[in-house]
């Protein structure tokens, strides 16, 4: 079974609306199996199209490749992803660029999702975004001017001098939070401009560790490689982004993978969202000053863990994913222990829910903070847990089924009030929800091969796959080449997110960021110190930001 496609009806009424609307300025509209409808425009017309998919189609922008398809087709090329969610379709709108100075106008302000997209281009590819300001993303301040390192002529194991580039100053009052965060593993950074006690505007800056992944996967792995290069994306949701990469290359090489493969992929998926969730809940616990409700939730998320062993034979990084299939396969007598496994998980789960929503401080503290209105959660294209807390209901699972997902049935959880405490609920919500596909999967999982027999896989073909990761849609984006991917383009949920908290703490108390920005459950970690500058006085002090997540206000620290 391949990927999932939308119906035929869905199909002509997109493809007749794409017609009528850009008909003037499309150079084609065809669909792709396998990846969606795939409309050119000229570079100069891509406002023009964006703006008719974004805001009159009312379309998700999804994620955007940029592409050095120069050694191919002797130009630079830009795809635009697109999700309409109704039709289950994706609209891919692509812009080819002159070979030797790359240009394309900016979108940000049709499309604010849209800003690191541009900002990535500019930075790994050298294409320039007319009508913004352009800096440096993702590469350090020192890397050489010139030297873009997705480009095709670039090795993938170049090791550059650095410059002497200064890094951009910044004035006025600021709290650098990071490079670490007080509760979560992975080195971000965040300024936080504040006026006393008020956050009045946010900057991010991460990439610390961009390990060019994208780059090994395009240069170095193969096909069959690349799964395990995958999986390492991420220390939580691997899994995600392993499955979320086969699926891409099956649905542009139409590999018929086996149905047994694709329900095992769909267990182990929902047991690594038990788990991810059960490890934010905890989180969320400990940051609200109720270290007992972290420490039961992670003695729940222990089993899981065990689940995952059980499963597949490692409790994380799992290893057993292929393009056409999976490795391992499950007997008998492990859907005995693993039924007995989540309903224990099922019940004690119950059980820590009731104790957490009847602590006042912990109801008291995420009710009304970090609230992201629905509009502004459409502007910026949440996904996830984020989405589903401002009122958007979307999720992959059921608006673009893949895997087994369209033989269960689910509740999707959607609330409305946009806060901490909707989003915590809404990861309550999905908790029992997993338990409950995963005994689906158990009681209809069929019989069969785990392998597909035929793996051929043609060059230049474009597939697009996206998964319901734990944080939310992970979408990959493929152009297959020769024994490994052309190009590889991963957009993982954090990505899409993190942008939205500029909304998220505008005009927040300082002491409900931490929890704000943890709520989003992104990839950043913590060396729990920050300096913090108050506004009036100028006057600086390290302080320690476990201290921080518990203050009530700025004046105390100064």
């Amino acid at each position: 079974m391949v990927d999932f496609e939308p119906s035929k009806q869905d199909l002509e009424e997109v493809r007749a609306q794409l017609t009528e609307k850009l008909g003037h300025i499309a150079r084609s509209v065809e669909y792709v199996p396998g990846a969606g409808i795939l409309v050119e425009v000229p570079v100069k017309r891509i406002r023009e199209a964006v703006k008719i998919i974004h805001n009159d189609l009312d379309a998700y922008l999804r994620t955007v490749a940029g592409v050095d398809e120069r050694p191919v087709k002797g130009v630079f090329s830009a795809y635009y992803v697109f999700g309409l969610d109704s039709k289950h379709v994706n609209i891919i709108v692509v812009a080819y660029m002159d070979s030797d100075k790359p240009s394309i106008p900016s979108v940000v302000d049709i499309a604010p999702s849209a800003d690191w997209y541009e900002l990535e281009m500019y930075d790994l590819l050298g294409i320039r975004v007319e009508g913004r300001r352009l800096y440096r993303f993702i590469l350090p301040e020192d890397w050489p001017e010139g030297l873009y390192p997705l480009r095709k002529d670039v090795a993938y194991n170049i090791r550059p001098e650095p410059s002497l580039r200064s890094r951009e100053a910044i004035s006025g009052p600021r709290i650098p939070v990071g490079p670490y965060h007080p509760a979560l593993h992975e080195p971000e950074y965040f300024e936080l401009y504040v006026e006393g006690e008020r956050v009045v505007d946010v900057r991010y800056n991460g990439f610390h560790v961009h390990r060019g992944i994208e780059k090994l996967g395009e240069s170095r792995f193969t096909y069959q490689q690349v799964p395990f290069l995958a999986e390492r994306i991420c220390g939580i949701c691997g899994f995600v982004h392993s499955v979320c990469y086969t699926q891409a290359v099956e649905n542009a090489a139409r590999i018929d993978v086996p149905e047994r493969a694709l329900y095992i992929r769909s267990l182990v998926l929902e047991v690594e969202r038990l788990h991810s969730h059960l490890l934010w809940i905890g989180v969320a616990c400990h940051l609200l000053g109720y270290d007992a409700g972290f420490m039961h939730a992670w003695r729940i998320r222990e089993k899981t863990m065990v689940l995952a062993e059980l499963l597949t034979g490692s409790r994380k990084t799992y290893g057993i994913n292929l393009v056409g299939g999976v490795r391992k396969d499950i007997n008998r007598d492990k859907i005995g222990k693993v039924l007995d496994t989540v309903k224990w998980v099922e019940d004690e789960f119950k059980k820590l829910v009731e104790v957490i929503t009847s602590v006042p401080q912990v109801v008291k503290r995420a009710t009304g903070t970090g609230i992201l209105p629905k509009h502004d959660a459409r502007a910026y294209s949440v996904v996830g847990p984020v989405a589903r807390a401002s009122g958007l209901n979307r999720d992959v699972r059921r608006d673009y089924p893949y895997a087994a997902y369209k033989e269960v049935s689910f509740k999707v959880p959607v609330y409305s009030e946009g806060d901490n405490l909707a989003r915590l609920l809404v990861r309550v919500d999905e908790v029992l929800e997993s338990i409950e596909i995963i005994r689906q999967l158990l009681d209809q999982l069929p019989q069969g091969p785990i392998m597909a027999e035929e793996l051929e896989i043609p060059e230049g073909r474009i597939g697009v796959s996206s998964v319901e990761a734990p944080r939310g849609e992970d979408i990959h984006f493929i152009i297959t080449g020769k024994g490994r991917p052309y190009r590889w383009r991963v957009r993982a949920p954090t990505y899409q997110n993190i942008p939205a908290l500029k909304v998220m703490l505008k005009d927040a108390p300082l002491a409900d960021a931490p929890l704000t920005i943890a709520s989003i459950d992104p990839c950043f970690s913590c060396t729990d110190r920050v300096v913090v500058v108050d506004a009036r006085t100028r006057k600086r002090r390290i302080i320690s930001l476990r201290k921080l997540s518990k203050i009530n206000c700025i004046g105390c620290l100064i």
